[in-house]
């Protein structure tokens, strides 16, 4: 199943009972873990907060550290390899641990502000 081109993976993340926000992932920014979250798609899970700066929903989805940063934009998408977390960013921020850039998210990153700790939450390919 593909969700999307060579170099781009389409994901939705779904806020059961909420709404959807339409997201794509980038292999150019981490190839190696894009294709394993590639094959490990579907994830279901629970929103966290992330501060005041975003969201975060846990996996299983085990990687190493590359191409790491601590300063991301509002929209991007970045993953936790120490807590097997993808990290969705509703405004620009710096973080104090190492995380891997993965992607953006195409739709507006302000309507994470309407999530609460505790929703659930499913990532999966964007095949439509």
């Amino acid at each position: 199943m593909d969700g999307g081109s060579v170099s781009k993976l389409y994901v939705i993340l779904e806020i059961t009972g909420k709404f959807k926000i339409k997201c794509e992932l980038k292999r150019h920014l981490s190839p190696s873990l894009v294709g394993t979250i590639n094959r490990s798609l579907p994830v279901t899970g629970t929103i966290h907060k992330l501060g005041t700066s975003g969201v975060y929903v846990e996996s299983h989805i085990e990687s190493g550290g590359e191409r790491t940063r601590k300063e991301f934009k509002k929209g991007d998408i970045a993953f936790l390899s120490v807590g097997h977390a993808f990290c969705f960013f509703h405004k620009d921020t710096k973080v104090g641990k190492d995380l891997i850039p993965i992607g953006k998210i195409l739709d507006n990153p302000e309507d994470l502000l309407k999530t609460e700790s505790g929703d659930e939450v499913s990532i999966y390919c964007d095949i439509g």
